[in-house]
C-alpha cells in the first residue's frame, strides 16, 4: 500500500497488509456470518479444481498477478501456455473465486446459456464510467435496452452511416498522404481519431471534428480510464470507493472520469438542444425536407431523447449518459484496435496484402469512389484478413461472467457467484483447432475452412445472448476504412512482435503504438 511503502520492506509489507486485512476480516466476519459461510462453501466446492500456488489466507493470488498490462498478458500467456492441458483455471482475487476458461467446449456452457448473462463483478469498476448501460447492466434492465437499442442496427440504418465513414475515411487519407515515402509513423492515433469522428457523428448525430486535431484530451482520458479500471480490478484492497479516493490512483481516476463525462454532457447537451429546436420549427423544415428531396440521418442518441422504457417512462438523464458513454467507449476503441491490427499484421505479409489489393482493383478498379454496401459484400477475402487479425489481436483480450446458478464445466462443480473469465486472447490459440496459431493466415476464414469448426473457438464479439450488438457496424466500419487506406496505399510494418509493447487491460492495444511506412499504389492493372 502507498501509505506504508516507505517505511516497511516487501515481506514486512506484505506480512503487515497480510494482519491487518485479517483482522477486519474477523470484524466484518462477526457481522456477516452467511456471507463467510458462502466464501467457505465456494471455497471447497472449488478446491479439486487447479489453481495457482500459493494462493494466500486473504487476499488470493492478488499479489501473484502483474500490475501493468504488458507484464500481465505476458503472465496470462504463460498461464494458457502452461496449462494448457488444463480443463480451466482457477484464481482468488481476494474474496472473488475466478475460472478462466480457454477451452471452446467450456467456453460454450457459459456463453450459450441464457441463466449466465450476468457479468463479472469486476465490471462493477466500470459502473462510474459507464453506469449500468448495455455493456455492464443485467436482467430486466438489460433485456429492455437490448430490445430498444437493437433496431438501431437495422440494416437499412447501417446503409446511411456509410456515409459517414466514407467521409471520414476520406479526411484520413489527406492525414495519411503527408507520410508516403516518408520516414516510419505511428498511425495507432489517426486511426482512433477518424474512429472517433465515426461513433460521434453516426451515433450522436455531432461532428466533433476529432482528426482535426493532432491530439484528443477525450481520448487520453480513455486509455488512461482503461488503464486506472484494470489495475483496480486485480487489487481488493482498491476495491472500497471510500479507501480508493485516498490513493494518488483513486484521484486520478477522478480526474479522468470528469474529463469523459464533461465530453458526453457537451454531446449530449448540443444534441438535446438541436431536437428542441427542430420541434419548434417542425412545419417549416418538413416542409423543406419535402422539396429537397433530402432526409436527415437518425442517429442512435436521436432515439435514446425519445425512447421510453417497457412501462412507458422517458430515458432519464443518467439512462441516456450511460448508454452514451458505452457506445462512445465500445464504439471507437475496439474498431480503432482491430483496423491498426489488420495493417500491421498486412504490413508483414506482404503476399496476403497483395490478394487484398487485387480485390480491391477488382471491385474498385482505379476509382477511388464511396464505397458501398454492394462493395462490401464483394470484399470477401478483406473480411477474411479481419476476421484473422481479430483472431490474433482480438479487441477484447478477456471478458467475464458472474454465475447465475451451480454448474458443472468440465466435469468439476462450479458454485453459483464464482466469476468466470473468458480469455479470448487464449482460446483463440487453441492449435488444435488454429494449427501454427501465432501465423497469419487469413484462409482459416475461408467458407470451406470454417466448416465444422466449434462455435465457440472463436468470439472477438462474445458469442450466445449477451454477444455484441454492435458487431456489424465495427465489421462495416473496418472494411470501409481498410478499403480506403489499402486502394491507395502500400504499407510496410516497422516493429517486430516483441517490440509492439502488448498490453492486455480493457482493450488489447500496443503501448508504443503501431509503426508503418506507406508507399503510394500504382494504378489498378499497372502493377
Amino acid at each position: 500500500m502507498e501509505v506504508v511503502q516507505g517505511a516497511v520492506g516487501g515481506p514486512q509489507l506484505l506480512r503487515l497488509e497480510t494482519g491487518v486485512i485479517a483482522v477486519l476480516l474477523t470484524v466484518v466476519a462477526m457481522c456477516c456470518l452467511p456471507s463467510l459461510r458462502e466464501y467457505w462453501r465456494r471455497w471447497w466446492v472449488m478446491k479439486p479444481i487447479p489453481g495457482i500456488s500459493p494462493c494466500l489466507p486473504v487476499v488470493g493470488n492478488a499479489l501473484q498477478l502483474a500490475r501493468g498490462g504488458q507484464e500481465f498478458l505476458k503472465q496470462l500467456q504463460i498461464y494458457s501456455e502452461v496449462f494448457r492441458s488444463w480443463p480451466l483455471l482457477k484464481l482468488w482475487i481476494g474474496p472473488l473465486p475466478l475460472l478462466v476458461l480457454y477451452h471452446a467446449d467450456d467456453v460454450e456452457v457459459i456463453l450459450s446459456s441464457s441463466k449466465h448473462i450476468e457479468k463479472s463483478y469486476l465490471y462493477k469498476f466500470l459502473h462510474p464510467w459507464l453506469g449500468t448501460g448495455l455493456l455492464t447492466s443485467t436482467g430486466d434492465k438489460w433485456r429492455s435496452r437490448r430490445k430498444m437499442i437493437t433496431p438501431t442496427f437495422h440494416f437499412e440504418i447501417l446503409t446511411d452511416f456509410l456515409e459517414v465513414m466514407n467521409e471520414q475515411g476520406s479526411i484520413l487519407l489527406e492525414k495519411l498522404e503527408k507520410h508516403v515515402d516518408k520516414e516510419p509513423f505511428n498511425v495507432f492515433l489517426d486511426i482512433t481519431l477518424c474512429a472517433l469522428d465515426i461513433i460521434c457523428e453516426t451515433a450522436m448525430g455531432k461532428n466533433v471534428g476529432a482528426q482535426e486535431n493532432k491530439d484528443s484530451e477525450y481520448v487520453r482520458a480513455v486509455y488512461r480510464m482503461s488503464d486506472l479500471i484494470h489495475k483496480r480490478q486485480k487489487s481488493p484492497w482498491f476495491w472500497p470507493d471510500r479507501l480508493y479516493v485516498l490513493f494518488k490512483e483513486g484521484r486520478e481516476h477522478q480526474k479522468n472520469l470528469k474529463i469523459l463525462h464533461n465530453f458526453t454532457d457537451t454531446v449530449i447537451a448540443e444534441k438535446a438542444a438541436e431536437l428542441e429546436n427542430t420541434k419548434h420549427t417542425k412545419c417549416n423544415a418538413d416542409g423543406n425536407r419535402e422539396k429537397s428531396g433530402s432526409k436527415k440521418r437518425k442517429a442512435f442518441l436521436d432515439m435514446l431523447l425519445n425512447a421510453t422504457d417497457d412501462e412507458g417512462n422517458k430515458l432519464s438523464y443518467r439512462d441516456i449518459r450511460e448508454e452514451v458513454d458505452t457506445f462512445m467507449f465500445e464504439g471507437h476503441d475496439t474498431t480503432a484496435a482491430a483496423m491498426n491490427w489488420v495493417l500491421y499484421l498486412l504490413g508483414h505479409n506482404p503476399e496476403a496484402q497483395k490478394k487484398v489489393h487485387e480485390e480491391l482493383d477488382e471491385v474498385f478498379g482505379d476509382t477511388e469512389h464511396p464505397v458501398t454496401m454492394d462493395d462490401l459484400k464483394k470484399l470477401q477475402y478483406l473480411e477474411c484478413v479481419v476476421k484473422e487479425a481479430l483472431r490474433i489481436f482480438p479487441s477484447v483480450p478477456m471478458f467475464g461472467r458472474t454465475l447465475n446458478d451451480d454448474c458443472c464445466i468440465n466435469g468439476y462443480e462450479v458454485p453459483k457467484g464464482t466469476n468466470i473469465i473468458v480469455l479470448t486472447y487464449a482460446l483463440h490459440r487453441d492449435p488444435e483447432i488454429f494449427p501454427d496459431p501465432e501465423e497469419f493466415r487469413p484462409e482459416r476464414f475461408f467458407p470451406e475452412n470454417s466448416k465444422g469448426r466449434h462455435p465457440y473457438a472463436y468470439v472477438p464479439f462474445s458469442a450466445g445472448p449477451r454477444n455484441c450488438i454492435g458487431q456489424r457496424f465495427a465489421q462495416m466500419e473496418e472494411k470501409v476504412l481498410l478499403a480506403h487506406i489499402l486502394r491507395r496505399f502500400w504499407v510496410d510494418s516497422s516493429q517486430k512482435r516483441e517490440e509492439l509493447g502488448l498490453s492486455g487491460e480493457l482493450i488489447l492495444r500496443p503501448d508504443k503504438g503501431i509503426w508503418i511506412k506507406l508507399k503510394r499504389r500504382p494504378k489498378a492493372g499497372s502493377e
